[in-house]
């Protein structure tokens, strides 16, 4: 099946699970990429159901606004039950891998905040071990090479992402050829790398609940 009917398949059974509870109140946080653009436009629909969004990007910011959905900063929302946003890898425990628009530590700093982080993807993203799809790292630039040679140290193979900058200002380290057996363990230990700012693996903290499209349909995994 195609892939993007697939995105908007996930993104609609997202913007289902999420309807019941919406109020007038309520700010919800969204991700970035291309399946999160397609439950943005379907979100739209419901804007005059809740108050407004906190955004991981500004490309997702401005793709919000364009509907006519406030955009809020994160310092001034004090609860948010929902995060939403796509994967480029997840396995069965909802461990993931993000951060291949370069937007991993405004997802991570988002998806930390809400109560319930709703993952949405097709079934070629979910993975019997993570890995394949290479992990970025985002690095503050003076330190690129030094973290490089630590990621080798840790087995990977690290390729600077050249002409990316995130919204941050840093730059972007992808690292192949590593072997994620504990990606817990794995994740802490790239973050305690001086000058990285975080890695994609989202498995300290990884998603609540996994809407995941294929040829079938929906279906939903929960830890």
């Amino acid at each position: 099946m195609d892939q993007n009917i697939l995105k908007q398949q996930v993104a609609a059974a997202a913007i289902e699970y999420i309807t019941p509870h919406l109020r007038e109140d309520m700010i919800i946080g969204v991700g970035t990429g291309s399946t999160a653009n397609c439950f943005i436009d379907q979100l739209a629909a419901l804007r005059h159901r809740f108050d407004g969004t906190v955004a991981s990007s500004e490309a997702s910011a401005e793709r919000l606004k364009s509907h006519g959905i406030p955009v809020y900063d994160l310092n001034s929302v004090k609860e948010m039950p929902f995060y939403i946003d796509g994967a480029d890898e997840t396995n069965a425990q909802l461990e993931l891998i993000k951060g291949g628009g370069a937007a991993l530590t405004r997802e991570k700093i988002v998806a930390s905040v809400a109560r319930e982080f709703i993952c949405i993807a097709d079934e070629s993203k979910l993975v019997q071990r993570l890995g394949k799809y290479p992990l970025p790292v985002e690095v503050i630039p003076m330190a690129r090479s030094a973290v490089a040679r630590t990621l080798v140290q840790l087995g990977g193979t690290p390729a600077w992402r050249e002409g990316v900058t995130t919204d941050n200002g840093n730059i972007i380290l992808d690292v192949y050829d590593l072997n994620i057996v504990d990606a817990p363990q794995l994740e802490s230990a790239i973050n305690d790398i001086p000058g990285v700012v975080t890695n994609g693996l989202f498995a300290i903290q990884p998603a609540s609940v996994l809407l995941l499209a294929g040829v079938n349909g929906v279906q939903k995994l929960t830890r």
